[in-house]
């Protein structure tokens, strides 16, 4: 008897399925938010053990496992550690006009870094190491996009 299916020509379907989703920031990530929205500062969290300063905070440290309890204030600028510049704008990968890139972020008073968006610059002004400052939006949410977007901090290296 022929297995039908060593004959049978497999077809393949593409196509997209769109998972919308909430969920609760926790204790931790709502009074970071809360800190973004209401007063536009960023805030960490510092390890006891490493004393590692962790920005975006988390509740224990990823390392040595201990409750990182305390909080710190952190500057609305830092360094730009690295980036890139997209050539394609999409109105919803980028709420900002024109030229825009990604960049990973280390505010000054924090250990580590985080991605955000990138805006105000000019073609070939952005390099590594340089200081980048937070442009907030005028109505904030409670959201990272609190945050429009960071540019170059001109005249401070």
């Amino acid at each position: 008897m022929d297995d039908w299916r060593e004959s049978q020509e497999i077809l393949v379907m593409d196509g997209r399925i769109k998972v919308p989703y909430t969920w609760s920031a926790g204790e931790v990530g709502t009074t970071y938010l809360e800190a973004l929205r209401d007063d536009k500062r960023f805030m960490g969290t510092r390890c006891p053990e490493c004393g590692v300063v962790y920005h975006i905070p988390r509740m224990h440290c990823p390392d040595c496992f201990a409750a990182c309890a305390e909080w710190v204030e952190l500057e609305p600028q830092g360094e730009l550690v690295t980036y890139t510049v997209a050539r394609k704008h999409h109105p919803q990968l980028s709420p900002v006009e024109g030229l825009f890139g990604y960049g990973v972020i280390k505010l000054e008073g924090a250990d580590t870094g985080f991605l955000h968006l990138l805006g105000e610059f000019a073609e070939g002004e952005l390099s590594s190491g340089m200081t980048v400052e937070a442009v907030f939006a005028d109505e904030r949410e409670g959201s990272v996009l609190d945050v429009r977007y960071f540019r170059p901090l001109r005249g401070v290296e």
